[in-house]
């Protein structure tokens, strides 16, 4: 079922609490996201790729396919649409496996439906990139960083990150040496430092580490945080 109001995209929320769906679906419909509800998880793959929404919100327990799987299956066809996972379950390595399948944020039930939109818009402006202007290349050993196009680059071979793995890779080669803490890294890239636990930063940064491969500059500063270096 979708909600017609489309001025900021088309959301798709997969979701089986028909409570909850109809929750989140006036919260965006407020803030002028259209909406499209699907209650299984194969609908819910299906009606994400005939859509093409702006975002997902995706349940982690679903009949059909999990949330999670839904995620997969995006990212292994190569659909980097930003993904929120909204999950009854709070033990961390639900929340770990999430965000390695290359989901971009999470929200824990019980939630506020108001923090799940300012999540969403918060993914939404990471994905869209730095308003105005043409911001130049940033390059680092063998890693080039392309704000205006949101692209990365390891050894002259393109890397795809999701909207925050891109971010959080930008702002450390925005101040190449300087560490950073974990604290600082929540702040910047994901905008709610008192709402999110330390290791969603641990967990980011060992996904791009991982797809820059040998080229990857990211260091780690031992009971301080994280630095790029070249």
């Amino acid at each position: 079922m979708t909600a017609e109001n489309p001025q900021r995209g088309l959301v798709l929320v997969v979701e089986d609490e028909p409570s909850i769906a109809d929750l989140v679906r006036l919260y965006l419909s407020r803030d002028g996201f259209g909406v499209h509800v699907e209650r299984d998880g194969s609908a819910g793959l299906a009606a994400a790729r005939r859509l093409r929404p702006v975002a997902c919100v995706l349940d982690i327990a679903l009949p059909g396919l999990a949330g999670t799987e839904i995620c997969r299956r995006l990212r292994e066809a190569g659909d980097w649409t930003p993904v929120i996972f909204l999950t009854a379950r709070d033990d961390e390595v639900d929340r770990v496996v999430g965000l390695e399948l290359g989901a971009d944020d999470y929200v824990t039930k019980p939630f506020s439906p108001r923090e799940l939109v300012a999540r969403l818009r918060a993914v939404l402006r990471r994905a869209a990139g730095p308003p105005g202007g043409v911001a130049q290349p940033v390059v680092l050993g063998r890693v080039t960083v392309d704000p205006d196009r949101r692209s990365v680059t390891a050894d002259g071979v393109p890397v795809q990150l999701t909207s925050t793995e891109f971010d959080l890779l930008a702002h450390l080669m925005s101040r190449p040496g300087r560490v950073f803490s974990r604290e600082e890294l929540l702040a910047a890239v994901w905008g709610y430092a008192a709402h999110a636990g330390t290791r969603t930063v641990d967990v980011h940064v060992a996904q791009v580490r991982a797809k820059l491969g040998a080229a990857s500059v990211i260091r780690t500063h031992r009971g301080v945080g994280y630095a790029a270096d070249g």
